[in-house]
C-alpha cells in the first residue's frame, strides 16, 4: 500500500475505540490502524525523516469545551484559581479533573477540561510517537468566524463551533446537539457539513440551517485538509502533563549501550589502578636502590633528598665551564710547543671575561716564535704576538691566544 503526506504538513492520530488511528490530511485518505506493522513503521519513519508534523485528538466525548470570561484581577493567578472558579459547575471532584487554557484576548479564555485518569491512558497509548501537541477532536476541525464546521462518519459526529468551543456524540443525536449549538450562539454565516452520504444526511440539519450548510462529499481526513493547526490552539499538554524528555524510552534504547560504555570504563579505571599500583612498588624499589647508592658514597648524615644531594656534591667535584675552556686551551697550545725543542713555557696567565690566555715563552730565536705562533694559528686559534726581546742568545716573547670568531 502508498502512503502520500498531503498539502498540509499536520497529521492527526486518534483513539477510536481503544485503537490509534492514523489520518492524514487528503480527501481519499483512509485512516491507518497503528496496530498493524506496516503504518506504524510508516509513520514512525515520516517522523524520523521530519517530514510531518504530528498530533493527538482528545475524543471530544470524553472531555469539556467552554469559554471563559475573567476580570483583569483574576488573570495573574488564573491557572491556579481555574478549578475552583469552575467547581460548582462540575459534577466530578476537581482533584480527579486536569484543565488547559488557551488565550484568546480581551480576558477571555478557552478551558478544556478532561479526567486525569484519561490523560494518563492516552500518554500510555502514544508511548512509542513523539506527540507534544494534543488537542480536543473538535479543534482538529477547520473553522472561521462566523463559520461552523460538521464531520459525520460512522455513527459519530464531530462540531466546532468557536476558536474554542464544539463537542462531540453519536451521530442520532447530531441533530439536537446542532439545536442547542443555535441556542447557545448566533446562528452561523455558513454550516459546512462532511459527509460521504450527503442525501441520506441531510435529515440531520436543523430547519434553521438547511439554508446555510454547504455540503462537501468526504471524510475526517478530507476536513483535515483545511484545518490551520499551526495557528494557537487550546493543547492538553499543561500542568502535570506538559512535555518532558523521554527519558524512559531513551534509558529502553540505549541501556544496552550504556552497558557496554560503563563496563569498559570499569575495565579500564581497573586497569589504570593496576598500573598506578605496579608503578608505585617501582618507584619504592628505586628509591631504596638510590639511597643505598648514596650510602655508598656517603655512610653518614641524613637522607633528605639522595638524588640532589648527590648532584650537589658532584657538582661541586666538577669545574665550571670557564674551567673547562681553560683546560682545553691550554692542552692545545701545549701540544704545539712541544713539538718545537729548545722552547719553554716561562708564564701563563687566563681570563676567565674575556676567554683569552696570555703567556710568555722562550725561545732559541725570533723565527722560532714566529713558527710557533704560526703552528697555534694553524690548529684554529687566533695568537697575537704582543712583544718580544733578547735575552743573551734566547729570545722571550709574549703571546696573547684566543678562539678563533
Amino acid at each position: 500500500m502508498k502512503y502520500s503526506v498531503g498539502d498540509s504538513n499536520w497529521n492527526v492520530v486518534r483513539e477510536l475505540n481503544g485503537r490509534l488511528a492514523w489520518f492524514r490530511p487528503d480527501s481519499d485518505a483512509q485512516p491507518q490502524w497503528l496496530d498493524e506493522p506496516e503504518p506504524r513503521e510508516r509513520l514512525q519513519g515520516l517522523i524520523g525523516e521530519d517530514r510531518i508534523q504530528l498530533c493527538f485528538a482528545a475524543p471530544a466525548e470524553r472531555l469539556r469545551l467552554q469559554v471563559l470570561e475573567i476580570a483583569a484581577e483574576e488573570k495573574k493567578h488564573l491557572e491556579q484559581s481555574l478549578p475552583f472558579m469552575l467547581e460548582e459547575q462540575l459534577a466530578q471532584d476537581i482533584e480527579g479533573l486536569h484543565f488547559a487554557l488557551q488565550d484568546l484576548g480581551e480576558l477571555r479564555y478557552g478551558v478544556a477540561i478532561c479526567d486525569r485518569d484519561d490523560m494518563a491512558a492516552w500518554a500510555s497509548l502514544l508511548e512509542d510517537y513523539p506527540v507534544n501537541t494534543w488537542l480536543p477532536e473538535p479543534l482538529t476541525l477547520p473553522w472561521e468566524e462566523g463559520q461552523w464546521t460538521l464531520v459525520l462518519e460512522g455513527d459519530r459526529a464531530l462540531l466546532r463551533t468557536g476558536a474554542c468551543e464544539g463537542a462531540g456524540m453519536e451521530r442520532e443525536l447530531a441533530p439536537a446537539m446542532l439545536q442547542a449549538a443555535i441556542a447557545d450562539n448566533e446562528l452561523p454565516t455558513s454550516l459546512v457539513v462532511y459527509s460521504e452520504h450527503p442525501d441520506a444526511d441531510a435529515a440531520v440539519i436543523p430547519e434553521a440551517l438547511v439554508d446555510r450548510a454547504q455540503w462537501r462529499k468526504g471524510n475526517y481526513s478530507a476536513a483535515l485538509m483545511l484545518s490551520n493547526l499551526n495557528a494557537p490552539v487550546l493543547n492538553l499538554r499543561q500542568g502535570d502533563f506538559a512535555p518532558r524528555l523521554p527519558l524512559a524510552r531513551w534509558w529502553r534504547d540505549w541501556r544496552l549501550v550504556a552497558g557496554v560504555f560503563a563496563a569498559a570504563i570499569a575495565v579500564q579505571l581497573l586497569a589504570t589502578w593496576a598500573e598506578y599500583a605496579q608503578l608505585g612498588r617501582e618507584n619504592l624499589a628505586l628509591r631504596g636502590a638510590i639511597e643505598a647508592s648514596y650510602r655508598q658514597a656517603n655512610p653518614r648524615g641524613a637522607i633528605v633528598d639522595p638524588e640532589r644531594q648527590l648532584r650537589t656534591q658532584l657538582g661541586g667535584l666538577k669545574g665550571g665551564g670557564e674551567a673547562s675552556h681553560f683546560v682545553a686551551l691550554a692542552s692545545r697550545v701545549g701540544a704545539v710547543i712541544s713539538k718545537h725543542p729548545g722552547t719553554t713555557l716561562a708564564s701563563i696567565n687566563y681570563s676567565q671575561r674575556n676567554s683569552e690566555m696570555r703567556l710568555s715563552i722562550v725561545a732559541v730565536d725570533y723565527g722560532m716564535v714566529e713558527k710557533i705562533r704560526g703552528a697555534i694559528a694553524a690548529d684554529g686559534l687566533e695568537a697575537v704576538l704582543e712583544n718580544s726581546n733578547a735575552q743573551g742568545n734566547e729570545v722571550r716573547a709574549r703571546l696573547r691566544i684566543t678562539e678563533r670568531t
